[in-house]
């Protein structure tokens, strides 16, 4: 069931959110301070083109350069993914058949927000990391 609904995200709005993601870490790894976001934004856009199956936890060893970069995260993109993911999975959620792609939208809100100090891990072992 997973790999049928990756599939149909995948080909209704997966591709386009993983690209509009790989573009972001893109020009942040362009500008050569700003890499760590670069890097974060392809590990979001990873999961954007495949979220069912997988979760995101915290990691214990992210320190205070995360939590330093997550603020400057937040105010600068953060909320306004945050946005457009609350938006769209209220969109998906008005049909039956969107539902499951709606609550995938929801899903993505945290690490949106706060990207850095996660790690994305298969569903049944969310716990492996800590």
């Amino acid at each position: 069931m997973k790999t049928l609904l990756n599939i149909l995200w995948l080909v209704l709005s997966g591709f386009w959110l993983a690209l509009g993601y790989v573009l972001a870490g893109i020009i942040c790894c362009v500008l050569v301070i700003t890499i760590p976001f670069g890097v974060a934004s392809f590990r979001i856009a990873g999961y954007a083109l495949w979220p069912f199956g997988r979760t995101t936890v915290v990691r214990n060893d992210a320190g205070a350069g995360s939590a330093i970069g997550n603020v400057i995260w937040f105010v600068f993109a953060g909320w306004w993914l945050a946005l457009g993911h609350i938006v769209t999975g209220i969109a998906l959620c008005v049909t039956i058949i969107g539902i499951p792609f709606g609550i995938a939208n929801f899903k993505m809100i945290p690490v949106s927000l706060v990207p850095l100090g996660r790690e994305v891990v298969p569903t049944d072992q969310p716990f492996a990391t800590r």
